[in-house]
């Protein structure tokens, strides 16, 4: 409860140092403050409890993703004053609502009560819709808001029909009634509606196959922060929400459901992979790639009672590779029209730490041995194998061989190509978060227990 005050006071300063024409400590003021706020939330770690009758529920599960989430709002924070040093006078905007960003995703971990899930999912969302639409000049970034605002708009819908079957059924919000109602002999159908609607509409913000046709234009168009910010952040915000509203509805104990999860795992691996392979904007393929690894993350709602600390696994893996990447792109592409692969030609001559950072980062994502993402698949292929869905571990561990195929594309072009220009000076912060964060995924695939142990 603490953190999500923080966070929100946070973001308030932020806006007042505009007016206060503080620009130059903006950034360096907010990381500080997330540091502290980090502090905060470590230091309360363990102590469960509930706040506002029930509409705030501080858990384990809860403190340990909104440390995930803190630390990637740091880096992405830190990435802000290079990539909008041409717009001075709004970077405290684009600082303040990624801070309030947070505090959405925060409330989206900690709803004790579906009414405050909802709305730390609006918080979040709208975020979103304003920084892809923040390039105002570029035509492409307009489109990305729109798009993504009108897929937003009818997922947020889909949610709250689903919120209100779900009530009409259980005739109350707070989810530890539900939980308990969820368990009884018999249940109005329309409860199960909900469930599925609730479903679908977190598939959405996920960007799982069928409901992942919005992501790569979003992703292309935005800017490149935001699409960092969306690839990161923003999908395992929505895929550890998903797990814990399944989670307090008992959702697993309906085979049916399990079958629709396996489905929909299978396709968003494939139908990702194969459309990753084709694509020459690297923006495109990380948005496929991301699509592949939200079908990944689903293989943890079969084993809902045992999977907690294997989402929070892959997720903290997937996110800080993810992480490491965007920052090379955003140096890379900064100053260009496109995003194309061809930008990357020669990169491990011009600058060699930036491409050895790349490298690793894709390397994470492929699921190659040493990095986080090898251990991140094999413990999720283990617990998958448990639960009886081996079809699933088949189809993901062939979906990896595919994902190698374009990945390397990359890697090839920054190794084997001549570089197409001149080396350029590196700003201090690409560097900074791009080895942190490869750093990190290096530390928690060599020492896993760090991240598995939180949730024990």
């Amino acid at each position: 409860m603490n953190t999500l005050i923080a966070i929100t006071g946070l973001g308030i300063l932020c806006l007042l140092f505009e007016i206060l024409n503080l620009r130059k400590a903006i950034v360096p003021f907010s990381i500080i403050g997330l540091l502290a706020v980090l502090g905060l939330t470590i230091s309360e770690f363990g102590t469960t409890g509930s706040f506002y009758n029930n509409m705030i529920e501080v858990s384990k599960f809860s403190q340990a993703f909104s440390c995930l989430f803190i630390v990637l709002t740091i880096f992405l924070v830190a990435l802000s004053h290079n990539f909008y040093e041409d717009y001075p006078s709004k970077l405290s905007d684009f600082v303040a609502i990624k801070i309030f960003l947070l505090s959405g995703a925060v409330a989206m971990v900690s709803f004790g009560n579906l009414s405050m899930f909802f709305l730390g999912i609006e918080v979040l969302s709208i975020s979103l819709y304003v920084l892809a639409a923040s390039n105002r000049t570029n035509i492409k970034s307009n489109e990305a808001g729109l798009k993504y605002f009108l897929m937003g708009s009818f997922a947020s819908g889909i949610i709250l029909f689903g919120i209100c079957l779900i009530y009409g059924a259980m005739g109350s919000f707070d989810t530890t009634e539900i939980s308990e109602l969820s368990r009884s002999a018999e249940l109005p159908s329309w409860f199960f509606i909900g469930i599925v609607l609730v479903t679908i509409g977190m598939l959405f913000k996920i960007a799982a196959v069928p409901f992942h046709f919005w992501a790569p234009d979003v992703y292309e168009g935005s800017p490149a922060l935001t699409t960092a910010t969306m690839s990161t952040l923003a999908k395992v915000v929505a895929m550890a929400t998903l797990f814990k509203l399944l989670s307090v509805m008992n959702a697993d104990i309906t085979y049916g459901f399990q079958i629709m999860i396996v489905v929909i795992s299978i396709a968003s691996m494939t139908i990702g992979n194969i459309m990753a392979l084709k694509q020459t904007n690297v923006k495109r393929m990380l948005a496929f790639s991301g699509i592949s690894h939200a079908g990944f993350m689903l293989m943890t709602l079969l084993s809902l009672s045992t999977s907690a600390s294997n989402l929070l696994y892959y997720a903290t893996a997937y996110s800080l590779a993810g992480i490491a990447a965007f920052s090379v792109i955003l140096f890379v592409c900064k100053n260009k029209d496109n995003e194309d692969i061809i930008n990357f030609n020669g990169l491990g001559k011009t600058k060699p730490v930036l491409a050895a950072v790349l490298t690793a980062a894709l390397l994470s994502m492929a699921g190659i041995p040493i990095f986080a993402g090898f251990f991140a698949k094999f413990i999720l292929f283990s617990n998958t194998i448990q639960a009886g869905y081996l079809v699933v571990v088949i189809a993901a561990v062939i979906n990896s061989i595919i994902s190698v195929g374009y990945y390397f594309k990359l890697i090839l072009a920054m190794y084997t190509k001549e570089p197409t220009e001149a080396a350029t000076k590196t700003p201090f912060a690409f560097y900074a978060v791009a080895v942190v964060a490869i750093v990190l995924n290096l530390i928690i695939g060599l020492f896993p227990s760090l991240v598995m142990n939180l949730l024990g």
